[in-house]
């Protein structure tokens, strides 16, 4: 953050310079230095005022969101909210945050010690990095309070109120507050396992600029209260499992596909395949990551953490994505 504030102002500085440049151009004996000298550093003083309110909005945007403080909050540790923080995980988080090979990359294994660059690894390198935490109690989330974790899971932001900025682009804001406290509550009952790699976002200044202009968009707000439908295999439930199971997270927030855009590749609309498909084949495919008739699915899609499903998960998910949106 400081270095980010020390560049903005240093930017900001430019613009007084260049402006100076103008006033010493227009002043000048020759006509030359007069219309060459005033046409550039007054472009330049268009770039560098247009990079400060870039600049100042993304900071405000990264550092100062509008959420609100963390809730006063114990969650107790009972069996059942283990057993199921302990079912979300393996398929929520374990895929960013377990922990990773001698290359850095992903495992998806136990622990979650996190340390993959997941900026990098996404081809936001440029932006810096953002690299998955450790979420033992031997990372920074021993430092969390139980309303603090809520809140960064809730409202994607740590316990400085900074934005996670690859969080605040998945969906996991719309767990229920119960399944919230589930995770909470098995997070804090593994053991602590130390990182040799340090977690978190670590933002250039060209991200700053980039989120300041819009080229990164801000995320929808969270609701301070979710509930989750009934378990069922219904299409609520099956779109419920979609959140948690990462699926409207990649494929869009009705599961419809995404085109194109400055924050990565077209992903398709899953919704065409599994139209053709039975519930036993589509559960089938989740299982092996075999297509039917066709091939196996691409590394892009993580289907090993869907395959951890239940069949009744799996079964609502299925419902879902046959049904018109």
């Amino acid at each position: 953050m400081i270095g980010n504030m020390i560049i903005l102002l240093i930017v900001i500085g430019l613009v007084f310079l260049f402006g100076w440049l103008i006033y010493r151009a227009i002043h000048a004996q020759r006509r030359w230095v007069k219309i060459v000298g005033g046409l550039l550093a007054g472009l330049m003083i268009l770039i560098l005022t247009a990079v400060a309110i870039a600049g100042g909005r993304g900071m405000a945007l990264l550092y100062s969101p509008n959420v609100p403080p963390a809730p006063q909050l114990t969650v107790a540790r009972t069996p059942e909210k283990i057993a199921r923080g302990e079912y979300l995980v393996n398929i929520a988080c374990i895929g960013c945050h377990g922990a990773v090979d001698a290359e850095g990359n992903p495992t998806g294994q136990m622990p979650l010690t996190g340390g993959w660059n997941v900026g990098a690894a996404e081809g936001f390198g440029f932006a810096g990095d953002m690299i998955a935490d450790n979420l033992t109690p031997g990372g920074k989330l021993a430092s969390y309070s139980d309303g603090e974790l809520f809140r960064a899971i809730r409202y994607r932001v740590n316990e400085d109120g900074h934005r996670l900025m690859f969080m605040e682009y998945e969906i996991y804001n719309e767990l229920s507050d119960r399944d919230v406290e589930a995770l909470i509550a098995y997070l804090r009952s593994l053991p602590a396992v130390e990182s040799a790699i340090a977690g978190g976002d670590k933002a250039k200044f060209m991200a700053v600029v980039l989120m300041g202009a819009g080229i990164f968009p801000a995320p929808e707000p969270s609701e301070e209260h979710v509930a989750a439908p009934s378990e069922g295999i219904s299409v609520e439930y099956g779109k419920y499992v979609a959140t948690f199971g990462g699926c409207r997270s990649c494929h869009g927030p009705n599961a419809t596909g995404v085109a194109e855009s400055s924050l990565g590749p077209a992903v398709p609309n899953p919704r065409h395949l599994v139209n053709t498909l039975s519930q036993t084949e589509f559960i089938e495919m989740m299982r092996t990551g075999i297509r039917p008739g066709i091939d196996p699915f691409p590394e892009t899609m993580p289907w090993q953490s869907a395959a951890k499903m239940t069949d009744n998960d799996l079964a609502a998910l299925y419902a879902y994505l046959t049904t018109e949106p």
